[in-house]
This record gives C-alpha cells, structure tokens and sequence, in this order.
C-alpha cells in the first residue's frame, strides 16, 4: 500500500478531506448557478440572473476560504511531502474552475441584455452545460478516487471527452459570432461577448486539467 492511501485508509475523518468535500461541492455549485444565470439571461429574467450570479460569487469565495484551510490542514497532517504536495496542485485546479465560473459571471454582469445577440448567448449556454457536465463528472472522480481509483480514472478520460465536446461547441460559437450581420451590434457587446465564451471554454479546460492531476494521484496510490 502507497504511504499516500495508507494515509488515506487511516484518515478518513481527517479535517483535509472534510474541507475537500465541502470545497468541491461549492466547486460544482459554482459552476451550475452560472447555468442558471445564463438561462435567466436569455429567458429576459434580469432578477433571476442577478440572484444566480450572487450565489457564484458566494461559492467561488468560500471555495477560496477552504483551499486556504484545506492547505493549512495538509501542513498539519503526517503525509508525505509529495503526497502532500499532489493533494494541494488538485485542489488548486479544483479551485480554478469555480474562479473561471465567477470571471463568466462578471462579463455576464455587464452585457447589457437588450443588446446581445440571442443566437449568440444560446451558444454560451450550451457550452456552459457542457462545463457543467465535464464539472459534475470531476466531482464523481474525486469522490472514488481513493477506494476505486480505476473507476476515477474512467472518469478522468470522460471528463476529457466531455472538454472536447465543449471545445466543439466553442467552434461553433466562433461561426455564429462570425456570422452577425456586420455593423448591426455593439463592438463593446460583442466584445464581452467573445470574453464570456473564452471564460466558459476555460471552466472546461480546468476541469480536464484537474483531472490530469487526479491520474497523477491515481498512479501514486498504485
């Protein structure tokens, strides 16, 4: 047996993995209120929108508050200190995906709604579902990874299947954007725009970089 799932086995209780399950549950939550926040957009609900781009910024400060404890538990812990040092890049990526999550909701904040192309905003949508998918998926990874590791890294590879789906609905998002009639938008609109699709493809791209780090503790509890 690794020493890290020695560590594990013998620790299930410990305060680390508390604040890592609670992380990744405001991690995930992020990630669907930006959903919310996007399908209230276009279905026109200012208030609805508002009150989902709240519950982000909620969930995305106290994912920064744990990542803080959780690497103060860790520092406290007796593990080794490349198993340490895994554990901490992991939730460091995990915390990544709720960042990328409020940066869409900031952009998403200031695009004056009347003037944003619909056709454009469903593409944003569909993307942020697919985040929400690769997110979910994560979460599954991380919560098998210690007693079912194979299974995690089954999860791993579908995370990254479903960032390339994502990844396909950027590029589509990119022809529909190409495809506005010109000069019948706000360049600023469409500026925020091409910042709020980049910001969702990032989500993704966190979720499959987290992955990478959960083959990385994968290999290591061997």
């Amino acid at each position: 047996m690794s020493e890290l799932l020695r560590w594990f086995a013998e620790r299930r209780q410990a305060k680390a993995l508390k604040l890592m399950e609670r992380h990744l549950a405001d991690v995930v939550s992020a990630v669907e209120d930006l959903v919310r926040a996007l399908e209230a957009a276009l279905a026109g609900d200012e208030k609805g929108m508002m009150a989902s781009i709240g519950r982000v910024a909620q969930a995305e400060r106290d994912a920064d508050w744990l990542r803080r404890a959780i690497m103060d538990a860790l520092a406290s812990e007796v593990v080794s200190p490349a198993g340490r040092e895994d554990l901490m890049h992991l939730v460091k990526r995990m915390d990544m995906i709720a960042d990328w999550s409020r940066e869409a909701t900031r952009i998403l904040e200031a695009i004056p709604l009347d003037k944003a192309p619909k056709e454009v905003m469903e593409e944003c949508l569909e993307m942020a579902k697919g985040a929400m998918e690769c997110a979910r998926a994560v979460r599954k990874a991380v919560n098998v990874l210690i007693e079912k590791p194979r299974e995690a890294l089954r999860e791993a590879d579908r995370v990254e299947r479903l960032e390339e789906r994502v990844d396909a609905l950027y590029r589509e998002a990119r022809k529909t954007f190409a495809r506005l009639p010109p000069g019948e938008h706000h360049a600023p609109v469409l500026i925020l725009l091409r910042d709020l699709m980049d910001a969702i493809e990032n989500v993704a791209d966190w979720c499959e970089n987290t992955c990478d780090q959960i083959r990385v503790i994968c290999v290591t509890l061997g």
